[in-house]
């Protein structure tokens, strides 16, 4: 996108006037002449789309640029055989959609039309990884949304005339929506399907008929991009054989700008890099829990070994103990997630050379409260310390159902009832988690509140906990209410609240 850009750039420089139309257009075609790479080629649309937009206008006004903004991801939707949401695509359609609800407000400056576009992307990009399951898996955002959001806020600050202090700061980096997800790097798997060629190639000639070559190319890869006019043409594909595609495209008119990459090489050196990058650390952590939702966040957390267990299923010392005996590392760290585990996970020190220590959590919520307040550079010791501080600063809310009747706490409870407890206190009896849910919430200054997550498993559903979400978002605006499955077997609801 960078190379895209300076290309754009530097045919802007050349334009025959200072018009926006011209210096769009100059823009466009120098974008699509060093148009490299996806997002490259998708943004040398977004651009295209834009100087048609400005077509002969000397100047333009906020609704123009919405307009055009609009126009652009038309554009940069039409050159793609298989648009792809979650990703660029997304980010400048909801700025075009933003920046067409600021200009029919009544308010029609550029800077205002602008906020809203800026706005607009950096909330799609954070959100990209609910709509593409590999930036979720992964816990970033799309890259290539993140650089059109950088060029967008780009342009706002100039316009506020901030040019000095871009100097001297870098481009926000945005972090994914997605709670959890992108809190430690992610390795991905070394056994991948075959990449093939990245194949990309300027194509000149005449009376060229862009989507006549898109629907010969369709079958012949993947990631196809095809864009230009009659004259110029640009391709871009993921290809098992691009002889084939190069011989086709070289019967239509001259090539440029050809470039095949070898994507497998690329993918190693790439998981190669992501080995190298990992934060170096000589300790590993061991976490109890149940269900395989909060097994995945906790490994997504950096926890190297999860023992199976929690309420009605505590592990012993020797499961523990093998849990210890099977990571890499001579330094560990425990977390029991269960009040009654946490003296089994005591007496592992006694049993093994390594050195342990136990971080005593009581709650799933205090576990990965624990694991975020993790410091790689840190030593055994210290991020005990900081983990045990870390796990205070967060309440737990727990809602089951009772497997006979009693009384607890001056609470009458019948069998089957739901029961809900703050902290391992009893505070809640009810026959619908729901309520129970809600009840025990109350007992908490929501107000002072800022992010709660709601781990759902048992026979709850999602339908049932999403309206739970949204009746706090209405009562509690500031509140981040955010809806994780955890798979856990006897809890409808485990729920974090910070």
């Amino acid at each position: 996108m960078l190379l895209t850009m300076r290309s754009g750039i530097e045919e802007a420089y050349r334009a025959p006037d200072r018009s926006a139309s011209a210096v769009a257009q100059a823009m466009a075609s120098g974008a699509l002449m060093g148009a490299r790479g996806n997002s490259g080629v998708i943004l040398s649309q977004i651009w295209r789309g834009l100087a048609q937009g400005l077509a002969e206008k000397e100047s333009f006004t906020g609704s123009d640029l919405a307009d055009a903004l609009l126009q652009a991801s038309m554009m940069a939707y039409k050159g793609l055989s298989n648009p792809v949401e979650g990703t660029i695509l997304t980010v400048v359609r909801e700025a075009a959609s933003a920046a067409q609800a600021q200009a029919s407000s009544g308010s029609n400056d550029l800077i205002s039309v602008m906020e809203a576009v800026v706005s607009a992307a950096n909330e799609s990009v954070a959100n990209t990884p609910t709509l593409l399951p590999v930036l979720r898996e992964c816990g970033v955002v799309d890259a290539g949304g993140q650089g059109l959001y950088t060029l967008l806020e780009g342009a706002l600050r100039y316009l506020r005339g901030e040019v000095e202090q871009m100097q001297f700061r870098k481009p926000q980096m945005i972090v994914s929506n997605i709670p959890l997800a992108a809190r430690t790097p992610q390795m991905l798997a070394a056994e991948e399907v075959p990449y093939g060629y990245c194949t990309e190639f300027l194509l000149k000639g005449e009376k060229l008929d862009p989507g006549k070559l898109r629907a010969r190319l369709e079958k012949k890869g993947q990631s196809l991009i095809v864009v230009g006019d009659e004259s110029t043409v640009r391709v871009h594909i993921h290809t098992l054989d691009p002889g084939n595609i190069i011989h086709y495209a070289a019967s239509l008119g001259t090539m440029h700008q050809v470039s095949i990459r070898n994507m497998d090489e690329q993918h190693q050196d790439f998981l190669q890099m992501q080995r190298e990058r990992m934060p170096a650390t000589d300790m590993a952590i061991i976490a109890v829990v149940s269900g395989d939702g909060l097994a995945d966040i906790l490994g997504s957390l950096g926890v190297a070994a999860t023992v199976p267990g929690g309420q009605t299923m505590n592990p012993s010392t020797k499961d523990l103990l093998q849990a210890v005996e099977s990571v890499a590392s001579d330094k560990v760290i425990i977390l029991p997630n269960n009040k009654n585990i946490v003296l089994t996970a005591e007496q592992v020190q006694s049993l093994t050379a390594k050195s342990i220590e136990v971080v005593p959590t009581e709650t799933i919520p205090q576990g990965i409260a624990a694991l975020l307040a993790f410091d790689y550079e840190a030593d055994l010791e210290t991020n005990a310390q900081l983990m045990n501080k870390a796990k205070s600063a967060v309440k737990s809310i727990e809602i089951t159902r009772a497997i006979r009747s009693t009384q607890l706490g001056g609470l009458k409870i019948k069998k089957k009832q739901a029961i809900g407890f703050l902290d391992g206190e009893l505070v809640a009896v009810g026959d619908n988690t729901t309520d129970v849910l809600i009840e025990a919430l109350a007992r908490l200054d929501l107000g002072e509140a800022e992010v709660i997550t709601i781990y759902y498993g048992a026979d709850t559903e999602l339908a049932e906990v999403e309206q739970v979400s949204f009746s706090l978002r209405e009562q509690h605006s500031q509140l981040q209410v955010e809806v994780v499955r955890g798979g856990q077997p006897h809890y409808n609801y485990i729920v974090s609240v910070e």
